[in-house]
């Protein structure tokens, strides 16, 4: 029982600390374009030649 004394309140604290972090994240622009980076791991090194304002639509599959 005694354990719950010092188990509860490092529970919080972590998870106030994962909120933060991921307020952090939202205010910093991390989930603004996240279609971006699946794209350019599907298509390789040569989309790294596209401009970030350009990549408003993503590419077209090749056949």
């Amino acid at each position: 029982m005694e354990s719950l004394y010092l188990l509860l309140p490092m529970s919080v604290l972590l998870v106030l600390g994962l909120i933060a972090l991921f307020a952090w994240a939202l205010d910093a622009g991390q989930f603004e374009d996240l279609e971006r980076e699946g794209w350019r791991a599907i298509e390789g090194p040569a989309c790294d030649e596209i401009d970030p304002g350009q990549a408003a639509e993503p590419p077209a599959f090749r056949q």
